[in-house]
């Protein structure tokens, strides 16, 4: 058993890496300023005595003695991370700093969960890790997508110059309970707005694609990962390679909550990317990993969560 710290451990996906850990009886140090993590996402490991929550921010040292570090602080919805773009880029550039001089100092090996931001508005389709994508510098996205680029970089300079145990996965769209109702991400938007019979925004005319991996099989694929063989260190995509437009996936919403909803359209965002998909044989090959919950599995757990938010959430339901 390890000592394990993850940074974002009360977010969306580190909640879930959090209970997968603790559940194998490792030590596990979650750390989490709560800017966008929730500290209910974790409220029943609190009873657990291989836990401890730690109120934190990425951005500032945290002297811990771990063995692992899973890397995962950064918000990760654009309402998020544009909110304040200066604090994400300094989220993912100071907390990939501090991770690494943590790992580097007690000798441990640190994951970096990367996105699949990195490819930008890919030229290339699907997106395999050899693509170095197209990514607009200056665009309101850029504080996520070059904070992560610039992210990557740092973690392979320090394996180069140091000699720093790393590991580095991109993450494609990924879904689940614990997502936060008002992210406006596009599944817990669509999820929300058909339970509360509202019209489902699109944006532009829906035939922009996304993959989606329910958050159990993401998980699953990041253990794989952190012990994968010494001096293999990625990237790897990590993500489920089917490919729905916006339009097929508000149509399953609707017909899987039996909602009377109808789709709207709305402009399309700056930057926002046209196609999403990912080239997985490096992780089927290297990790013998693949997405196992189907897209409608996932949707009715995902749906079954929400149903219970706005049970209890008059705030969200009014």
């Amino acid at each position: 058993m390890k000592r394990i710290l993850v940074t974002g451990g009360a977010g969306f996906i580190g909640s879930h890496l959090c209970r997968k850990l603790v559940g194998e009886g490792h030590e596990v140090v979650c750390a989490d300023n709560l800017f966008t993590g929730s500290k209910k996402n974790t409220r029943a490991l609190l009873e657990c005595d291989n836990f401890q929550f730690l109120q934190h921010d990425v951005v500032q040292e945290l002297q811990v003695e771990v063995d692992r570090i899973y890397n995962l602080a950064c918000p990760a919805s654009p309402i998020h991370y544009q909110r304040d773009p200066v604090r994400t880029m300094k989220t993912s550039v100071l907390g990939a700093l501090n991770a690494l001089d943590l790992a580097k100092r007690v000798h441990g090996r640190v994951l970096q969960a990367s996105t699949s931001e990195v490819y930008g508005d890919p030229q290339v389709h699907p997106q395999p890790e050899s693509y170095w994508g197209s990514v607009n510098p200056i665009g309101i996205r850029s504080c996520y997508d070059e904070g992560k680029r610039a992210a990557e970089t740092l973690f392979f300079d320090y394996h180069r110059q140091y000699g720093t145990d790393v590991k580095v996965i991109r993450i494609f769209n990924t879904y689940g309970p614990n997502m936060d109702p008002k992210d406006g991400r596009v599944v817990s938007n669509f999820i929300i707005q058909a339970l509360k019979g509202e019209d489902i925004t699109v944006y532009g005319d829906g035939r922009q694609t996304r993959s989606f991996c329910y958050v159990d099989d993401l998980v699953e694929g990041m253990l794989r990962m952190m012990e994968s063989r010494d001096g293999f260190i990625g990237p790897v995509n990590l993500g489920n390679p089917g490919e729905f437009t916006m339009l097929e996936l508000a149509k399953k919403v609707i017909d899987l909550t039996g909602s009377k909803s109808k789709v709207v359209h709305c402009p399309l965002p700056q930057d926002d990317p046209t196609q999403r998909k990912p080239v997985i044989d490096l992780a089927k090959r290297e990790l013998g990993w693949e997405p196992k919950v189907s897209l409608e599995e996932g949707l009715k757990k995902t749906i079954s969560y929400f149903e219970d938010v706005l049970s209890h959430s008059s705030s969200i339901r009014d």
